[in-house]
């Protein structure tokens, strides 16, 4: 039997629906996770990009199916409107190949890269912006009642100006319930630092770890690694930001993350903003005068310059 892990769709494939029978041509593989392989198609022959998704197991892409389907149906939600996701999803069916049907769904294609790979590129001067718009898309889930869960670096695209965009909603949750999906390094149970249940609190712990992940991902790894399990806490964590250079800016915001101090993601944003207003050596950085080097080739060039004038007005 057919399964999507060993199946092959090169580009050129075409996806037809079993259903709805709409036409997809595979341009190019996007990513693959644990729970499905995504690719960028384009609908028809002419026709727009999306982003279409198949799930390894049907399950698990019904239920992020399902969530897509709630967010449509709270498309009068203020905050949700704001960000954009009850347009996320455009289609869902199956893939009928070799005797087997393969469940996909049809979302919107966000353009960017992921978290990490941005802020290496551009460099971290970009954090400060990134992580407000970041804490921002969040505080408008919770604001609708649902948490995001699985929050990490892959699942948050960022374009070349800074805008951010959440992908992959299969760890999205109600509040109240338990959170369904999550990666272990930004899950607080992991650090035995809180509970499982989806509030507020649970992605702003996850966007601290995330923070750390980004700007000190060495000492996470090797902080994760270490010890029995039952001895992992926020503790730890706290000791890594206080001795890294690179997380001094942000250690006092950091740190209230970690202990669960912010009541959602609106109030994190509200302090993150804060923050940004303050003085930082990532500002005064980013707005260094200009590179010495250029400044010494500058006075070069003028000194040359008048001594051609000198010699041209002499003969």
């Amino acid at each position: 039997m057919t399964t999507l892990s060993d199946a092959s769709f090169p580009p050129g494939t075409v996806i037809t629906g079993k259903w709805n029978r709409s036409r997809y041509t595979i341009r190019k593989l996007l990513g693959k996770g644990a729970n499905g392989i995504v690719f960028l198609v384009q609908r028809g022959e002419n026709g727009k990009h999306y982003a279409l998704k198949m799930g390894f197991d049907p399950v698990d892409l019904q239920s992020e199916i399902n969530v897509l389907k709630s967010f449509q149906l709270q498309r009068n939600h203020e905050a949700l409107r704001q960000s954009g996701i009850p347009s996320y999803l455009k289609d869902v069916d199956d893939y009928a190949i070799r005797g087997r049907d393969i469940p996909f769904y049809v979302m919107r294609y966000v353009r960017g890269e992921s978290l990490h790979h941005f802020i290496r590129r551009q460099g971290t001067d970009w954090t400060l912006l990134v992580g407000l718009r970041l804490l921002q898309k969040l505080a408008q889930l919770h604001q609708a009642g649902w948490v995001f869960g699985d929050l990490k670096p892959q699942n948050v695209l960022v374009s070349d100006y800074g805008q951010v965009e959440l992908i992959d909603y299969g760890g999205v949750t109600s509040i109240g319930r338990s959170v369904k999906q999550f990666t272990e390094w930004y899950d607080r149970g992991f650090w035995n630092a809180g509970s499982r249940t989806a509030d507020g609190t649970y992605d702003v712990f996850a966007f601290a770890l995330l923070l750390i992940h980004v700007l000190e991902a060495d000492s996470l790894k090797a902080l994760a690694a270490e010890g029995l399990p039952q001895l992992r806490s926020v503790n730890q964590l706290t000791a890594l930001v206080e001795r890294s250079e690179r997380l001094r800016p942000f250690r006092n915001w950091t740190i209230q993350a970690l202990r669960g101090q912010f009541q959602d993601a609106g109030h994190a944003a509200k302090v993150w903003k804060e923050m940004m207003a303050r003085p930082s050596p990532l500002r005064r950085r980013s707005k260094s005068t200009t590179p010495r080097w250029l400044k010494n080739a500058f006075a070069v060039s003028v000194i040359l310059l008048i001594g051609v004038l000198i010699y041209a007005l002499r003969f």
